[in-house]
This record gives C-alpha cells, structure tokens and sequence, in this order.
C-alpha cells in the first residue's frame, strides 16, 4: 500500500471551447503536459462517492462550510478488475485550503473495507494512521457508496513549480446506481460537450502571466462540485418525478 498526502489550494472555472483552445495556445510557454497527457492525450478518472443514507454530506457540502470532509475511491482503470489498485481518499476543505490523503488496496481489498471495515494489513505507519483517520470518518457517518462520477482530464504542471498544476476536464459522467468500479463508463453528462472545466491547484498564488490570460479571456473562477452538480441532478429528477419532495428529503 502506498501513500500520498496533498495540501493545497484548488480554484475552479468552467470554460467555453474557445477559451479552452485560447488558453492551450499560451500553456506552451510555461507548463509541460502531464506524462499522460503527452501529444494532446487525455487520461480517465473514475470514482464512487460515499455518503450517508440522506446524502447529509453532499448536503453539507453544498451549503458552504468553513470546514467539510469527504470519502471517495478513485481508479484509473475502467472497469477496474479485482486486483487492479485504487485510491481510497479521505479530502478535507478548511477556509480555502484542501487537504488530501489517501492509500492504495486493490479494489476487491477497498469494498470489503467500506462494507464490513475489515482493514487491509499495512506494517506503514503512516498508512495506518490514514485508515485510523478513515476509520473515524467512518465511524461518524454510516456510509455506503452513494454516487459514480467520471471524466476525462488533460493536466499541466508549471516549468517552474511542479506544485502548480492545471487541469481541464471533459464528459463529466454521473450515475447513482451500479456503483461499483468494476462497471463500465457510462451515465448521464453534467456539463456540455463544449465546455471544460478548469481547475488550478497551487500552494501560494496565481502565476502573473496566467491572470493575465485569464482576463484577457474573460474566464472567471466559479464555485462547482461534480458530486454537488451531480446531486441537484438528482433532486431535480426527483422533483419533477414526484411534485413536493424537498432537497432535504
């Protein structure tokens, strides 16, 4: 099992495709593709979200606390076997700054975790403290997988600072059913096909030159959650399927 812990600062904005395509033409000069993202490449993310019977977290979350937490497991894989290695992640968000950590299990190893809180056998001491904290978390709230979400993501890291990465994401793809990694690809988009949702992730401020272009293009920073999107998805199909039910049911 391996271990990765994040610390950092996470701005969002969703562009239009020809702010998208203005933006590629400057990136060039200051950033270099993810090893992944090579030639124009794009690599999948695939994740299930956690969350209690009444969605309180979700719920939580959208409303815009100083402090939130999350639980979601990530593959890279789609549809992930078995033994295929996942990221179960525990993200955190206090005034602005985003914490991440996370350990990786198989995926056979991650849903009997969830399900029965069998821990995998782990001789690191950090990743024992990381399941210690996943152990609370779960402890507090009485999860079960409550959410798919998948896209496609092109990332950039900065020529000068490796900490500062720039994503932009595609065919953001939810569903809250078969929710398991070991399914395939496939629901319902959150945002259009001509559009792309930008993050930058960074441990002090904007680069000059990129709020520079960000002006120049009119791109500015929103406030947006995939599951968050995804949910009022849910509780819109739900209102219109049955007149009356509250976004709190």
């Amino acid at each position: 099992m391996a271990i990765n812990t994040f610390k950092r600062k996470e701005i969002k904005f969703l562009l239009s495709m020809q702010q998208y395509n203005a933006l590629l033409d400057v990136l060039e000069e200051y950033m270099i593709p993810d090893e992944y993202c090579k030639n124009g490449n794009e690599y999948g993310i695939y994740n299930i979200y956690y969350d209690t019977k009444d969605s309180f977290l979700i719920r939580e979350s959208l409303s815009k606390p100083y402090y939130k937490e999350k639980l979601r497991l990530r593959s890279y894989y789609s549809p992930a076997s078995p033994e295929d290695k996942v990221f179960l992640e525990i993200k955190k968000k206090i005034g602005g700054i985003v914490t991440k950590r996370r350990v990786t299990m198989t995926l056979a190893e991650a849903e009997a975790y969830i399900a029965t809180g069998k821990r995998p056998e782990s001789d690191k001491y950090i990743t024992n403290q990381v399941l210690n904290e996943i152990d609370f978390f779960r402890q507090v709230y009485d999860i079960a997988p409550a959410q798919y979400i998948s896209y496609q993501r092109m990332a950039f890291f900065g020529k000068d600072d490796k900490d500062f990465r720039l994503t932009f994401d595609r065919a953001l793809t939810d569903r809250r059913y078969d929710l398991s990694l070991s399914k395939e690809c496939y629901g319902r988009q959150i945002i259009r096909p001509d559009q792309r949702l930008m993050e930058i992730k960074i441990s002090d401020s904007i680069p000059i030159w990129l709020s520079e272009q960000l002006s120049a293009l009119g791109i500015y920073k929103t406030s947006f959650s995939k599951y968050g999107k995804a949910y009022q998805h849910f509780v819109l199909d739900k209102i219109n399927n049955d007149k009356g039910v509250s976004i709190y049911a």
